[in-house]
C-alpha cells in the first residue's frame, strides 16, 4: 500500500524543513510529488511555521500531496516533534483528499488546538504565499 502525506507548511517545496531535502538527509528515496490538494480549516502563524486547525467553517488550506517511502514518517515526526503519547503541538492524522480526481489516504499534521496560544489566526489559504506577503517576522 502506498504511502501519501499531505504538506502546508515548512514541509513544502523550498521551505526550510523541504520534504525532499529531508528524505535526502535520512537516505531514503525522493518523495513522488501526487498533486495540490487542500483541507478545510485556519492557518495559524506562528512566526516561522504555520498550524493548520482543521475546521468546517474554514477555507480550503492549500498544500502539496506527496507519496513517501513509509520510513519517512518517524523523520517528519521528529521534524513536527510529534509525540504518538500526546502532549505534541502537532499531531498526525490521517485524512482522504482528492488529487487530480483520485481519492487519495493521506497522513498530516494539523495542530493541537491546546497548543495555539499567542499564535496569530489569519484568512490565509496558502502558507508560503503568506509568509511570502507578510514580509520577516
Amino acid at each position: 500500500m502506498d504511502t501519501y502525506v499531505f504538506v502546508y507548511g515548512t514541509l513544502r517545496r523550498g521551505e526550510i524543513n523541504d520534504l525532499a531535502r529531508a528524505a535526502a538527509r535520512a537516505g531514503l528515496p525522493a518523495p513522488e510529488y501526487a498533486g495540490v490538494a487542500s483541507v478545510t480549516g485556519r492557518l495559524y502563524d506562528f512566526g516561522d511555521w504555520p498550524g493548520l486547525l482543521p475546521d468546517a467553517d474554514g477555507v480550503p488550506v492549500t498544500g502539496d500531496v506527496y507519496r513517501i517511502d513509509p520510513a519517512l514518517l518517524p523523520v517528519m515526526d521528529a521534524i513536527e516533534e510529534y509525540d504518538p503519547a500526546g502532549g505534541s503541538c502537532f499531531v498526525r492524522r490521517p485524512i482522504r483528499l482528492t488529487v487530480d480526481g483520485r481519492a487519495l489516504d493521506c497522513y498530516y499534521y494539523p495542530i493541537d488546538p491546546a497548543h495555539i496560544g499567542d499564535a496569530v489566526r489569519t484568512d490565509a489559504t496558502d502558507w508560503v504565499r503568506h509568509r511570502l506577503g507578510r514580509g520577516p517576522r
